[in-house]
């Protein structure tokens, strides 16, 4: 006897707005939005947020709110509208030419210059890159992706280039952070 077909309402997918997410209370979760739709990630662990705060602490000491602003805490940047898209970087730097004025309570409508992913134990490779697709595709000059369990660094650019940063090297900030070099010994 062949099996009883399953029956599945076809449900219209409600996506969600940059606004939406900005009031939606989602305790103890990173969220971001990608092309409308919620996306919702474990906190992350001591590794993960002792790299992301050292990187932050060395690139904010370099700039000194002289050359722009550091965002860190995963600040979500509104990078595409309609459907929208909020991603958050775990460090981001905007040059202070770029900065919003005034301020702006919400997502800062805006791909940061620098973009800083660190990655996590439970992180996709294909996920890591859409998030790279991502900020680079809005406008982000250079984007680190630093994985402290392999001692290395990624570095990403809008021309396709790929740079891999081994322990032993540095991460330079280019034209994005001009004199800014920092061992990636340092913050592993």
């Amino acid at each position: 006897m062949p099996a009883e077909r399953t029956y599945v309402p076809s449900m219209p997918l409600t996506l969600m707005t940059a606004e939406e997410l900005l009031h939606a209370n989602i305790p103890d979760q990173r969220t971001e939005l990608v092309r409308g739709v919620l996306v919702v990630r474990e906190p992350t662990g001591g590794r993960h947020g002792r790299v992301a705060n050292e990187l932050s602490r060395v690139i904010g000491n370099h700039v000194a709110h002289e050359l722009g602003t550091v965002y860190a805490a995963e600040t979500g940047f509104t990078l595409a509208r309609r459907p929208d898209t909020v991603r958050a970087p775990d460090v981001a730097f905007v040059r202070r030419e770029r900065v919003p004025d005034p301020e702006p309570v919400g997502f800062p409508e805006l791909a940061p210059d620098l973009a800083v992913e660190v990655l996590s134990l439970g992180d996709r490779p294909g996920e890591t890159l859409a998030k790279v697709a991502d900020w680079l595709s809005a406008g982000t000059r250079l984007v680190w992706v630093v994985d402290p369990e392999r001692r290395l660094a990624r570095v990403y650019r809008p021309d396709g280039s790929e740079t891999i940063v081994t322990a032993d090297g540095a991460l330079d900030g280019e034209d994005v952070l001009p004199g800014f070099s920092c061992p990636l010994q340092t913050i592993l």
